[in-house]
């Protein structure tokens, strides 16, 4: 499910709303490179929002720093992003991707200094794998289980390496993961099995390892319990952490 090989053509009609964000993206950054004035008026700037520009908690998901930030975060949204699209409406795509990004970002406005600054997608990207860890854990009817076995190693490098790498904004991470999985349940009430296992044209993406697909044969409650109470520890004792370090003197 998450290894591409449909055609250019194929994955642009299949899945619009991933493809339009990426263009949008691109688009944006080429011209935040010509013209430096889109990064200064829309990167998140927390002072700048205290004093009424709230389009700063939204447009900082469009902006990028340079040409590695973009491949990076529009990378993992082309990977990451069909599948939830396919199992849901296009509008609720649009929202489940936007909203723990600004959720991030109003987090990240309250949790940090008046003169923090910040831009990025990667609070939505985030949020895409709080969404799958959700399907994970509790809609394992939507996903195989060559894909489930890809989803907690995925989001605990993810977490990992937003501590470890400088320049990270660990707000827009974590809370941004946080936010995709408390939104998850109500966007994917109704949800469908991605268009992957829901076709068999060429023209679409085939694994040809799910042929024999079934979303029951793998269910084990009692490791998903465990793992469930052991994503909750972690949860909570990172954000005791990171609240701790916040209320050290610099």
């Amino acid at each position: 499910m998450f290894f591409r090989n449909e055609t250019f053509s194929s994955y642009i009609r299949n899945y619009p709303i991933v493809s339009t964000i990426i263009a949008l993206n691109v688009v944006i950054f080429v011209l935040m490179t010509l013209f430096p004035v889109i990064r200064e008026a829309g990167i998140g700037f927390n002072l700048a929002i205290s004093y009424g520009e709230y389009w700063r908690l939204v447009t900082p998901i469009f902006l990028h720093s340079d040409l590695f930030h973009l491949a990076f975060n529009m990378g993992a949204l082309l990977i990451f992003g069909p599948a939830v699209e396919s199992m849901i409406k296009k509008w609720k795509f649009v929202l489940l991707y936007l909203l723990p990004g600004v959720l991030a970002n109003i987090v990240t406005f309250f949790l940090q200094d008046p003169f923090y600054l910040h831009l990025g997608a990667s609070g939505s990207i985030y949020g895409l794998f709080g969404v799958y860890l959700y399907i994970y854990l509790y809609r394992n009817d939507l996903i195989s289980r060559q894909t489930s076995q890809i989803i907690v190693p995925l989001v605990v490098i993810g977490v990992i390496m937003t501590f470890i790498n400088p320049g990270i904004s660990i707000t827009g991470h974590i809370f941004g993961l946080v936010s995709g999985g408390l939104l998850a349940p109500l966007f994917l009430i109704g949800a469908t099995t991605p268009f992957v296992y829901r076709t068999r044209t060429r023209k679409a993406y085939i694994d040809e390892d799910e042929v024999s697909f079934n979303p029951d044969r793998w269910k084990n409650r009692e490791r998903n319990k465990k793992i469930k109470i052991a994503l909750i520890v972690v949860a909570v004792l990172l954000f005791l952490g990171f609240v701790f370090l916040q209320s050290i003197p610099q």
